[in-house]
């Protein structure tokens, strides 16, 4: 029963990104550049219209858009070695796309047990030009795994692009090309969308560049549960705009823009049966995009605060139901968030909270279900304050919580305040005696938690890899790693065992 809850009734600990750093993945900036960099974290006016009945009018404003939006979409090539990862031998939209090949995806999985040409990109998608001299919004999984990144712009021109950062916790990465007066798209403020609003999507789905479809905004605040069971997130936050805007592979990391052309969502993800468009495509909001986005410029790393709570969603039925033949309550399907604990150093619990209560907002924030929670939370950094209201005994009141890291403290990091496994993306445990016996080792740590985006996810490290050697040194602890990289400043050179027993030296750079 303990194992179908936990399947069914995920406490989750409200993770909170901070305010300023999403600008690429989901919206568009504007077309209209100017010399300097002074827009590329300003939010376009509030003129948002609606598109009426008159066809001709329609037309037009989808003209408009679609020039405006074009411009800024460009094409991702990822290439990367398929020999040293698991995770890259899957093809990278078969996670968020599903395997549209049916049983034959996995026989294409063993097909490319070796090394694929440089010349042939691995995965592609799509990006969003974000300011005029050269960053670039995408997805977390257009880009993961990559040793390579190709950008090509809707003229053609092609560039390699640097990865500034990624966030798989929201599925947006950030990147760089060395180029100047480029055109761009202006974030639009998503919280002002309304669902039956005119959209539309722009990316390069199956192969076909600079590809425009319309259509409406279907639903907002969707969790669809994909980051955390398919993208490797380890705190996802998901409040997806939902979109009939036809979304295929190829479109993620493109633009759903408002018919003024503004950037209101990066596209991310489709629900299909097939994996391919059937109606319902998601986008993650334009204002959280550009808080990660803000983040990964500005500190290099995403400052992410945490209410502190476990919590139950009350109007997921069959939580509801589950915890309610666990516990032996009588709890109602309804509307809130229902808080069945607390995390260590947890704010939430400081600022009086107590468990059974039922959160309904966050600042001026009406909290429905999780997906509300989270979005309100993720806006957020570290020491920041909200006003929490909550329910205790049917009696509403409000209390300040002031957010926290997941260590507990209040200000935030860059990333020289890391610690040597937060910088390079692993933790790590002794090898027991069986593994070394297996293995016919005499040294080594087992890899845990590895980060998905992280120097060791890179080069190919999984969970339960076994690290011999990190810079020509046995480890056998993971003190023994942070001792051997602790202020250390080069390149680093891994050596490890993957599940089959093959080994290999790898190598990257200390962040």
């Amino acid at each position: 029963m303990k194992s179908t809850l936990k399947k069914l009734l995920p406490f989750a600990v409200v993770g909170v990104v901070s305010g300023a750093t999403t600008v690429g993945a989901i919206q568009y900036f504007g077309h209209t550049s100017n010399n300097g960099d002074q827009s590329y974290f300003t939010t376009a006016a509030p003129k948002a219209s609606f598109v009426g009945m008159n066809t001709g009018a329609v037309g037009d404003d989808f003209v408009k858009a679609a020039k405006t939006t074009v411009p800024a979409v460009v094409t991702i090539k990822n290439y990367q070695s398929r020999t040293a990862s698991r995770a890259s031998e899957q093809d990278l939209f078969d996670f968020f796309f599903g395997d549209p090949f049916g049983g034959r995806g996995q026989q294409r999985q063993k097909q490319q047990q070796q090394q694929a040409p440089d010349n042939m990109p691995s995965g592609m998608g799509s990006g969003v030009i974000i300011s005029p001299d050269g960053y670039i919004i995408s997805n977390n999984h257009v880009v993961a795994g990559a040793n390579k990144l190709e950008v090509v712009l809707s003229n053609k021109k092609s560039y390699i692009a640097t990865l500034v950062g990624t966030d798989p916790n929201t599925d947006i990465s950030l990147l760089k090309i060395e180029e100047k007066g480029l055109p761009y798209l202006n974030f639009a403020n998503s919280d002002n969308i309304e669902v039956g609003q005119w959209v539309l999507a722009v990316g390069n789905p199956l192969g076909l560049n600079s590809t425009v479809t319309a259509g409406i905004v279907s639903a907002k605040g969707r969790g669809i549960g994909i980051l955390g069971s398919q993208g490797k997130a380890a705190n996802p936050i998901e409040s997806f705009i939902q979109t009939d805007a036809a979304i295929n592979p190829g479109n993620s990391g493109g633009a759903l823009v408002n018919t003024n052309g503004d950037l209101i969502g990066i596209n991310s993800a489709i629900q299909s049966t097939t994996g391919y468009y059937q109606g319902y495509g998601f986008a993650v909001p334009a204002n959280l995009a550009r808080k990660i986005v803000e983040d990964i410029k500005k500190f290099g790393i995403v400052q992410r605060g945490f209410l502190g709570v476990q919590s139950l969603d009350l109007s997921n039925d069959q939580l509801v139901a589950s915890y309610n033949k666990q516990y032996k309550t009588n709890l109602k399907v309804g509307s809130g968030v229902y808080v069945t604990g607390f995390g260590e150093k947890s704010g939430a619990e400081d600022a009086g909270l107590k468990k059974g209560d039922i959160i309904t907002k966050i600042d001026n924030y009406s909290i429905t279900d999780f997906a509300d929670l989270s979005m309100s939370i993720g806006s957020k950094r570290p020491g920041d304050k909200v006003q929490v209201t909550y329910l205790r005994d049917g009696k509403e009141s409000t209390t300040t919580v002031t957010l926290k890291d997941q260590k507990g403290g209040t200000s935030t990091k860059t990333k020289a305040d890391l610690t040597v496994t937060e910088k390079i993306g692993a933790e790590f445990d002794p090898l027991t005696e069986r593994f070394k016996t297996e293995y016919g080792l005499t040294s080594g740590v087992v890899a845990k938690n590895v980060s998905e985006g992280g120097e060791m996810a890179k080069i190919g490290i999984v969970d339960n890899y076994i690290i011999i050697e990190v810079n020509g040194k046995p480890v056998n602890s993971q003190k023994d790693v942070e001792k051997a990289l602790d202020k250390y400043q080069g390149n680093v050179q891994v050596k490890f065992v993957d599940d089959y027993g093959r080994i290999y030296t790898k190598g990257f750079k200390m962040p």
